[in-house]
């Protein structure tokens, strides 16, 4: 063996060599390394960015235009609305007003309600940056999907200064069966740009987040658009066949990501005609009203 392969494998072999292949592998903070009793500057340095970045995604003002475009183009009508926190300083510092619709946002979702099975809400929440980057590409991905369950869908609603359980009011002001909210969650050091999916059945106001299914972390560098909307299609329709969501409801999609090869084959060909046999979200009825 050579001088240099030798050294190769006692490095590799080293506590800091096999950290090292870790942090090839992932975002998390490891094997930093050390300067004398301190970190490194390049990791003081990326720490720095990250921590502005997170801010950042927290503050950023929320632009619902590019949204409302993205969607127009995939043939979806919105209808715009607002919590009842009126700043973002209102919105950080009061989380209950960020889960109630201001009067004027209800009586807007109350002259569009009518029968549908689920409410789309995409939200600030606390990363408008996700939002704007994942939620159009995570709502063209779950489509087809929706549109072999044969759900009537109510309008997307899209939510400013909101907070996941905004969109129990929402749905109910609406009148559906069911609400998926997706909104842009608490920034980490690493993933500013995480969008999270929470589904609940029978949504009203009053609610804890035991009644939900939460899918999170959807984003390029982490869930991608394709699996996370397989994954909420599951969800949802398991919901209408148990009639139940949150601690009850077990998600179990990936055995049948795994098992099933029309499904498989939808999420890598994106939008799909049709409905076959061993299509796991395709009902054999429309789901009753």
């Amino acid at each position: 063996m050579s001088g240099d392969g030798a050294g190769n494998d006692r490095r590799a072999a080293s506590p800091a060599g096999r950290f090292a292949e870790l942090a090839r592998l992932t975002p998390a903070r490891i094997a930093l390394g050390r300067a004398g009793a301190s970190l490194p500057t390049r990791e003081v340095l990326r720490f720095g960015l990250a921590h502005a970045q997170a801010r950042d995604a927290v503050h950023t003002p929320f632009q619902p235009a590019g949204v409302v475009a993205g969607l127009a183009a995939l043939g979806l009508e919105t209808v715009l609305v607002e919590s009842a926190a009126r700043s973002r300083a209102d919105y950080l510092r009061r989380p209950d007003l960020g889960r109630s619709l201001s009067s004027e946002s209800l009586s807007v979702l109350e002259a569009a309600r009518g029968r549908a099975d689920l409410a789309i809400v995409v939200a600030d929440g606390l990363s408008s940056t996700a939002v704007h980057q994942n939620a159009v590409a995570l709502i063209a991905a779950l489509l087809p999907f929706l549109q072999r369950q044969r759900l009537a869908l109510a309008p997307v609603v899209i939510a400013a200064q909101a907070r996941v359980a905004l969109g129990d009011e929402i749905a109910q002001a609406l009148g559906a069966r069911a609400v998926a909210v997706l909104i842009g969650e608490r920034p980490g050091l690493s993933s500013p740009d995480s969008l999270g999916a929470y589904l609940t059945f029978g949504p009203r106001p009053g609610l804890t987040d035991a009644s939900r299914n939460c899918i999170s972390n959807i984003r390029p560098g982490g869930l991608d658009a394709a699996t996370a909307a397989f994954k909420l299609a599951w969800l949802i329709d398991q919901a209408f066949r148990r009639s139940l969501t949150g601690v009850a409801l077990k998600d179990e999609s990936e055995a049948a990501f795994e098992a099933t090869a029309a499904a498989r084959a939808a999420v890598a060909a994106g939008p799909v005609s049709g409905e076959g046999a061993d299509d796991p979200l395709a009902p054999a009825t429309p789901p009753a009203r």
